[in-house]
């Protein structure tokens, strides 16, 4: 790894905001799962990306987008070269900005879609300006730099979400003609936050202040789906990332996911993924073919 910016949060001592560029696979010789956000861009070189129980080829100028402690894993092909942008949910909260980024179900948290884009020549350009405006200003700290740095990461993220939604213009949409309560995206948060510890569909409401009856009637109505399926959804989503890019026991994926009895998870995953675990990882996870990790 070379040239590498990084900013501390004082308060918390935690990453904030980091820049780096690569010139070799040596960063990616293992699982990432980190505790902020990514965007890596493949500017040289091609291979394979394995995210969300599936693997995903990429060629030159491909832009990837993780969240935090969503596990990835890059093999390349070949000598791969690139720029890798980290922030902090603490330094820019996608959620908290989503109505001025839209990149939240775009750009990230979107389990449907590739987590690419293809970087096409006029926004090669402007993602190497910011890019360049971002790398002076963390050399030549200022009046005021975090705001600086937040206004250049909104505008990364904005241009890269439209560029995104031109590429899948089918969740675009989706996204614009789906209005939502605010009280669902809010369960959406709760869920990615606390599916590992919070199973019931009364813990949601709970946490929302609503009655189980007026919370499954709004999830009925806007996802056509019980709670329960949404957060079994999430649940099978994480263990399946687990079965497919780790050599963990079922019995160590169960527990991290908040249950004690491997067998009565192996049923729960069986009804809602109509395959048992150790099928899945079989027929499906490539926990075989790697290296030990």
């Amino acid at each position: 790894m070379s040239n590498t910016l990084t900013l501390v949060d004082p308060q918390s001592g935690n990453l904030a905001f980091k820049l780096c560029s690569f010139d070799d696979a040596s960063h990616f010789d293992h699982i990432q799962r980190l505790n902020y956000y990514s965007l890596i861009w493949i500017q040289k070189g091609n291979g394979i990306v394995k995210a969300d129980c599936s693997g995903h080829d990429f060629f030159e100028n491909y832009m990837f987008a993780f969240v935090p402690y969503q596990p990835f894993m890059i093999q390349p092909n070949n000598e791969i070269s690139g720029i890798i942008l980290n922030f902090h949910p603490d330094f820019f909260c996608i959620h908290k900005h989503q109505q001025e980024v839209a990149c939240n179900g775009i750009l990230f948290n979107n389990i449907y879609e590739p987590p690419y884009v293809k970087v096409d020549v006029t926004n090669n350009h402007t993602f190497e300006l910011l890019l360049t405006q971002m790398k002076t200003e963390m050399q030549n700290p200022a009046l005021a730099q975090y705001e600086l740095l937040v206004s250049y990461l909104k505008i990364f993220l904005i241009t890269a979400s439209r560029l995104k939604a031109e590429q899948y213009p089918e969740k675009q949409n989706t996204v614009e003609h789906t209005k939502e309560p605010f009280i669902l995206q809010n369960l959406k948060n709760f869920i990615e936050t606390h599916f590992k510890t919070k199973h019931s569909a009364s813990d949601y409401a709970h946490l929302l202040n609503i009655t189980p009856n007026a919370l499954a009637k709004i999830t009925k109505t806007y996802f056509n789906k019980t709670l329960t399926n949404l957060i079994a959804e999430r649940i099978v989503i994480e263990a399946k990332r687990e079965l497919y890019l780790t050599n963990k026991p079922v019995k160590e994926i169960a527990y991290e996911l908040g249950y004690d009895d491997e067998y009565y998870f192996s049923r729960f995953f069986k009804n809602n993924a109509t395959i048992s675990p150790q099928m899945y990882r079989d027929t499906v996870g490539s926990a075989r073919a790697m290296a030990p990790l």
